[in-house]
């Protein structure tokens, strides 16, 4: 109710029907809601203003003016998802109090040990519900590195650096989908929803210490502007979506903003072609050569592997020329 009315209003305000349009920040909308959780005897205060600064930022985040409809039923039903602030939970013997009620957890990290701040309880397609918190540690952040790294995304191997480092394909979901499919057949939609959510898990966890390793060993990370959306309507759509080269780019950005990195997109254009040793367009071209992994410069002599290659080029590339810079603009922003 709080994120449609949220919607309903950014909306409106940036569309009106007469005067100059108006963009809504969290505030804004904030302000708005003001005495809704008196009326709403279950919500919380500082959950309604959590919820207007989440749609704001999401609407910030996807540069657009209004987001998708929360539902509470039918076939796009909108999963559970309850925000608050850090004065609203408390870790009280092994449970998690919130509302006055008590929600046991399991607690692998030893809360106790912390200072908690915002977080979520969140559900995921099978119903099952958990609590994300975010907490306060005392940790010192690690010296920046200075090095700079190229990355070229591909599908023999889902990312390789220019230091040639390899983030292996994983066949998350290919390789499942004949259970899938037999679940699905079978009328097992439980047990179908299990098999897509191990493949999301998986590829999530390999993007995430790929990501981190990058952000904690660079300090300027360059990433080709290769499109999954274009690639995804082709016949290659599975291997790409199984890649996650999208969730790998926004994992590199937030994770580089939060360290001080410097994370940009460059145009790869013919960064597969070029020698990286002579500059020289000597390498494999078009579709009946993407099986070509390996290469022999006509021009210096020089062996190359074809994703090292690459990625040395953007690299090369992005110390160099200007960056393409259509996902990150509001990263260089911050950085610059």
């Amino acid at each position: 109710m709080v994120w449609n009315f949220a919607n309903e209003t950014t909306a409106k305000a940036a569309r009106p029907f007469y005067g100059k349009p108006r963009y809504l920040s969290g505030f804004d909308v904030e302000k708005l809601l003001t005495g809704v959780h008196s009326e709403l005897k279950y919500l919380q205060a500082n959950t309604v203003i959590r919820i207007a600064h989440e749609h704001a930022d999401r609407r910030l985040q996807f540069r657009r003016s209004k987001l998708r409809w929360r539902s509470s039923g039918g076939s796009k039903r909108s999963l559970g998802w309850i925000p608050f602030r850090h004065p609203q939970v408390k870790f009280v013997k092994g449970a998690i109090r919130f509302c006055g009620k008590r929600f046991r957890v399991f607690d692998s990290y030893g809360l106790d040990k912390y200072e908690l701040r915002s977080g979520a309880f969140s559900q995921n397609a099978l119903g099952e519900w958990f609590v994300n918190i975010a907490v306060k540690t005392a940790t010192k952040a690690p010296d920046m590195p200075r090095r700079a790294v190229g990355v070229d995304l591909g599908l023999k191997a889902s990312a390789t650096t220019s230091d040639g480092q390899i983030l292996a394909a994983g066949d998350f979901y290919r390789g499942i989908e004949r259970k899938i499919a037999e679940a699905q057949r079978r009328g097992h939609k439980r047990h179908a929803k299990r098999l897509h959510q191990r493949a999301a898990n998986r590829r999530n966890d390999a993007l995430h210490k790929f990501s981190t390793a990058m952000v904690n060993n660079y300090g300027a990370i360059y990433v080709g502007d290769v499109s999954s959306l274009k690639l995804a309507k082709t016949k290659m759509a599975k291997a790409v979506l199984d890649s996650g080269w999208g969730m790998l780019k926004t994992m590199l950005h937030y994770k580089g903003h939060q360290a001080g990195s410097l994370v940009e997109v460059v145009n790869e254009r013919f960064t597969t072609v070029t020698c990286s040793n002579c500059g020289q367009h000597t390498g494999p071209r078009g579709l009946r050569q993407l099986h070509v992994r390996g290469w022999f410069c006509s021009a210096c002599e020089t062996d190359h592997d074809r994703d090292i290659n690459a990625a040395r080029n953007i690299l090369a590339r992005g110390l160099t020329g200007p960056s393409a810079g259509t996902n990150f603009k509001e990263q260089k922003h911050h950085v610059h």
